[in-house]
């Protein structure tokens, strides 16, 4: 996933000389290509998030749409109060770059686990939540992202989790992507957002699933809960699957877009469970044992 986003922010850079890159000292490997190609456009704040932020929201009052990348917990929670005051406040061209989604740094540690970031963002009235699970939905997120002017947060993983079934796609705000649509099924879905993607992928091929469509939504936030209803409503079940500990995730989210609505569904809430905090491990063997316990046989 990090490989198509700087490929796609060098595309844009190309045709659009406002791009700007900024990190905090990170990113090795990565972003190197960016800054070779526009070393007038690449800025290394240094390890100093607070001012990072801040850098970036005075670049995108002067007109530049820049692009904040960091790890995890770095970007969010670290510079939260930057994050509100200058740049969704002011309904700003920031795009806040996370590229340590859930625990795809646990072998770093419980300090990088990025399990509560989505309680931090989707509080901000103008912040767009994007959180593709593939690389098809990463290129189709940037190419959305790059388009328009406001404050956006696009949540990778570290992972590649290649799930190539189109080339391009074009992905709605709000709207749910159709990823396993079984139209004789008996009105169950998986719904995900981000990387667990490719884990749901694995789980209706049991046989316990076997009649289970799945959707995908990359493109959330506050000004989306209107248009979840009428999606929701059409299925009898539907099981929420995150990279993300339960209280204020996505999960809730979806929850929430029902209030003051007739809607029955049964929502079952299926995320990481907040004993991951303290452990060190592999993504695939934290999610294993936090995440994908819940559907031991």
């Amino acid at each position: 996933m990090r490989k198509i986003f700087i490929d796609e922010l060098i595309l844009a850079a190309k045709k659009n000389k406002k791009i700007i890159l900024i990190v905090n000292d990170l990113g090795y490997n990565v972003v190197e290509k960016f800054a070779q190609l526009f070393p007038e456009r690449f800025y290394n704040a240094g390890v100093a998030e607070q001012n990072m932020m801040g850098l970036a929201a005075g670049m995108a009052l002067e007109g530049y749409h820049v692009f904040v990348y960091s790890i995890g917990n770095f970007p969010t929670f670290r510079c939260a109060e930057q994050v509100r005051n200058d740049i969704d406040y002011h309904n700003l061209s920031v795009t806040i770059v996370n590229v340590g989604a859930g625990v795809s740094y646990g072998n770093l540690g419980y300090t990088h686990h990025s399990i509560q970031d989505y309680g931090l963002m989707r509080l901000f009235p103008n912040m767009l939540i994007a959180s593709p699970g593939d690389v098809t939905e990463t290129r189709a997120c940037m190419r959305h992202i790059i388009k328009r002017s406001q404050p956006s947060y696009l949540r990778l993983a570290k992972s590649k989790n290649l799930i190539l079934d189109k080339e391009n796609i074009n992905l709605k705000p709000g709207k749910w992507r159709a990823i396993v649509n079984k139209k004789n099924s008996i009105k169950k879905t998986f719904l995900t957002t981000g990387n667990t993607l490719s884990l749901a992928k694995e789980l209706i091929l049991r046989k316990e699933y076997k009649d289970y469509s799945l959707f995908s939504l990359p493109f959330w936030g506050t000004k989306f809960k209107s248009m979840q209803a009428n999606q929701i409503k059409r299925w009898k079940e539907i099981i929420v699957l995150e990279d993300h500990i339960e209280d204020g995730g996505f999960a809730s989210w979806i929850k929430e877009s029902l209030n003051n609505t007739s809607v029955k569904t049964k929502i079952i809430s299926k995320h990481i469970d907040k004993k991951v905090i303290g452990k060190v491990g592999s993504e695939r063997y934290l999610l294993d044992n936090f995440c994908l316990k819940f559907f031991a046989k």
